[in-house]
């Protein structure tokens, strides 16, 4: 098997880091960013970090600060229009993405349709969008989509109710800072569902028909990292040792399945996200101990190792063995992050039932449920919604 691998030319990685991006920005002849971001890390101080070292530097930067979460098409024209308009005296010559996954896919779509005519639509999966625009920086303040080291972006058709998967060079960024001090300011609830988002990357990589020894690497280290460090960060938000496992787990996730591909838990979350809004790290949350139930059968060497390499099952066990740990391992680790259902958060089982059929459709056309060891049907698919509901 020929193994396929795009990513950044640029990866810096450490506490601090972000101090560096003026530094970046020279070494690949930059100087007019836009910086792509949302209100909330404006308010935060997240991005006046940046900005700072940008000022201190002598370089101009615009600001786009209108990311919504989930981010829409029209989110995505509104980031245009300001990168269109450009700095007064001169156009921008790069964009920075500074976020969690909404900002960071915001600045990919803003770069690739700034070059690409069209609406996101055109370019959904399997398309191949290759022709780049400026070039991005993105400097991840989550640490859990991996969205900094992937060839994909996700954004939502407010016309059609549907998320679209986006991929190809234009979605690979030019560089990554990746930066955990910024992490420490996330509540409980994100910092669950990002690690778990994480937590899933680094399994359906490695348990896709497409993953291969590069990427099973990047799976098999980030998998035990998550295990280890998840509950710690969650109860101490300032827990750094514990914040920086997490933030190269996200990383190492976002190599795998970057390259590897996502499988059936991706492909049944976005139509969640699409239709309830909910966030994509809790949507895959709900799914994944369901779906790794549903598809163990079909590949149980491989999830046994994954349950292997977390210590939640031993080497003697036999694969039917770890795989029933995984499984429940995973129900133990949603209980205690205190994942809800979608029914606990207000979405009625009755009235979301009837959209079932659409969001099976939705998730198979995206391709990724063709990634998965066991292949759903539509109908299968319609079944593990209301089991998870």
């Amino acid at each position: 098997m020929i193994g396929r691998v795009q990513s950044p030319r640029i990866i810096r990685i450490g506490g601090g880091v972000h101090a560096e991006t003026a530094e970046v920005l020279s070494q690949l002849g930059l100087s007019r960013p836009l910086v792509v971001t949302d209100t909330n890390l404006v308010k935060l101080g997240h991005v006046a970090k940046v900005t700072d070292v940008l000022d201190r530097a002598g370089i101009e930067w615009g600001l786009f600060d209108g990311v919504v979460e989930d981010p829409t098409d029209t989110c995505v024209d509104e980031g245009l229009a300001v990168l269109r308009k450009g700095l007064e005296g001169g156009a921008y010559d790069c964009i920075i993405g500074l976020g969690g996954g909404s900002p960071m896919d915001t600045a990919k779509a803003i770069s690739f349709l700034s070059v690409n005519p069209g609406h996101v639509r055109d370019y959904k999966a399997p398309a191949q969008i290759d022709a780049c625009g400026l070039p991005i920086i993105l400097i991840p303040t989550t640490g859990g989509t991996g969205s900094e080291l992937t060839r994909w972006c996700v954004i939502t058709d407010t016309v059609r109710t549907e998320k679209y998967n986006l991929s190809g060079l234009a979605c690979v960024a030019t560089a990554a800072l990746i930066d955990w001090t910024f992490t420490i300011t996330k509540p409980w609830r994100i910092t669950a569902d990002t690690a778990v988002d994480s937590l899933t990357h680094a399994i359906e990589a490695y348990v896709s028909r497409k993953a291969f020894a590069y990427t099973d690497a990047f799976a098999l280290s980030a998998m035990p990292l998550i295990a280890a460090n998840v509950r710690a960060a969650c109860e101490d938000p300032e827990n750094g040792p514990a914040r920086e496992a997490l933030m190269l787990a996200a990383a190492q996730a976002g190599m795998a399945f970057s390259n590897a591909s996502v499988a059936l838990v991706h492909g049944m979350s976005r139509p969640i996200g699409a239709h309830f809004h909910v966030a994509h790290g809790l949507s895959n949350a709900m799914l994944l101990p369901a779906v790794t139930a549903f598809s163990v059968a079909e590949a149980p060497k491989r999830y046994g190792d994954c349950a292997r390499v977390m210590n939640w099952a031993s080497e003697s066990d036999s694969d039917e063995t770890a795989c029933a740990k995984l499984v429940e391992g995973l129900r133990q680790l949603n209980s205690d992050l205190q994942v809800p259902s979608p029914t606990a958060i207000g979405h009625e089982r009755a009235k979301a039932a009837g959209l079932w059929p659409l969001m099976a459709e939705q998730a198979l056309a995206s391709g990724s449920p063709q990634n998965n060891p066991r292949i759903p049907t539509a109908e299968e698919i319609v079944a593990l919604y209301g089991e998870i509901w």
